[in-house]
């Protein structure tokens, strides 16, 4: 009989075993169980926007179902059309050229990272990770071997990481950058000037860039989004999908673009993984990305409403600093001030424990800083609609208010 623990008793791969359950969407089951069970609950975790799929997106899927060449196999990378769209919208929006060659179609943004680390990444390769950081990517970089090394940054700084805190971190194994703006979970924007010397710094240093671009049309006020494709080199990947521009999020397309020779490796990889992406959601996303940016301006509009109102009601409560986003849909505010102190009873001492008495006492649902590399915040989403997000808040700021 085998030692416990060794390869014969261990049920579970330890590489699987290792992974951490995805903390955003383990809040929102939890939330929509106890609303299912009857509990006012108001759920501030997912990430997702709460608008429909517009209309002539779900009309051009509908048609593609009753289109027999859709009940196929087709090849893997993707539909040729929906390649050469997605790098007809990348040159649209952002001016970075690319061959639709360089364009892998991928289930969702996250087969997109999981697929970048795997072809990237050889054991013991370090990847820097600037956190707060999406609950996603050190899962995908340590499946890969690669190993993340967390550059820490904090409200004092707006979230953003600074070449000289890159510098420091960098080693003779550093392989990947991680860079992603507009931020989840911070909704921080890098100004153009920092985003051009970051990717100079790594160029220099001959390092790859992956950047996730998924939330490139929603910055507010006089933010603007810069892709630091334009400065970074050839070592240059590309994230991106229709999810949150076009509330998508339940179709699962993503895309990634690199150079030719990752993107055939990715290709290979996704052969043996799951094969072609669904081609009637493939379908959905050409619609999607030829289409105008109509739907998109009138979610942000939404959005920069309840991203005000959220940042006031917030800053109104004693012990919580938030700092204004200006990208995505989410709030990152600090709640070191409320730890250590008595809630209807009950004393936190982490932000994990405050998420759960905000849960138990208010019936409210937010994501604790842990889950993002930064203990001492919680993330709370905004694309929920207007009277949700006051109530929510309100339910907050009278729990914390009572003592």
């Amino acid at each position: 009989m085998g030692v416990m623990g060794d390869a014969t008793s261990r049920r579970v791969s330890a590489r699987i075993a290792a992974i951490a359950e995805s903390a955003t969407l383990a809040v929102d089951a939890k939330a929509k169980a106890l609303k299912a069970a009857g509990r006012p609950v108001i759920g501030f975790g997912a990430g997702e926007p709460d608008f429909p799929t517009p209309d002539y997106i779900v009309e051009a899927a509908v048609a593609a179902c009753r289109d027999p060449k859709n009940h196929r196999y087709t090849p893997v990378a993707g539909l040729p059309e929906l390649r050469a769209a997605i790098a007809g919208k990348t040159a649209r929006d952002t001016g970075y050229e690319v061959d639709a060659a360089q364009v892998l179609v991928t289930n969702g943004g996250k087969q997109a990272v999981y697929n970048t680390f795997a072809a990237l990444c050889d054991p013991g390769d370090e990847v820097l990770l600037i956190a707060p950081y999406w609950t996603t990517y050190p899962e995908a970089i340590k499946l890969a071997g690669g190993v993340p090394v967390e550059v820490v940054t904090d409200e004092t700084t707006g979230y953003l990481a600074s070449v000289a805190q890159l510098e420091a971190a960098r080693t003779h194994r550093t392989k990947i950058l991680l860079f992603v703006s507009p931020s989840n979970p911070t909704g921080a924007v890098y100004p153009r000037a920092e985003v051009e010397a970051i990717g100079a710094w790594a160029k220099e240093h001959d390092i790859w860039v992956v950047t996730d671009e998924i939330y490139e049309h929603l910055v507010y006020g006089d933010a603007e989004n810069v892709s630091i494709a334009h400065s970074a080199g050839e070592k240059v990947v590309v994230l991106n999908g229709v999810a949150k521009t076009y509330a998508m999020t339940g179709w699962r397309v993503g895309w990634m673009i690199g150079p030719l020779d990752v993107i055939k490796a990715a290709t290979n990889l996704q052969s043996h993984a799951t094969s072609n992406v669904n081609n009637v959601a493939q379908v959905a996303a050409l619609a999607a990305v030829t289409g105008d940016l109509s739907a998109v301006a009138e979610m942000r509009a939404a959005f920069d409403r309840r991203r005000r109102t959220i940042v006031s009601m917030l800053s109104d409560i004693p012990g919580i600093v938030c700092p204004e986003p200006e990208g995505a849909f989410y709030v990152y505010p600090s709640v070191k001030g409320l730890l250590g102190r008595p809630l209807r009873g009950r004393t936190a001492a982490t932000s994990a424990e405050l998420a759960g008495i905000i849960l138990d006492e208010a019936e409210v649902a937010v994501v604790p800083g842990e889950a993002f590399g930064t203990p001492g915040y919680v993330r709370m989403s905004y694309a929920l609609g207007d009277d949700d997000l006051a109530e929510g808040v309100g339910r907050i700021a009278k729990l914390v208010a009572e003592g």
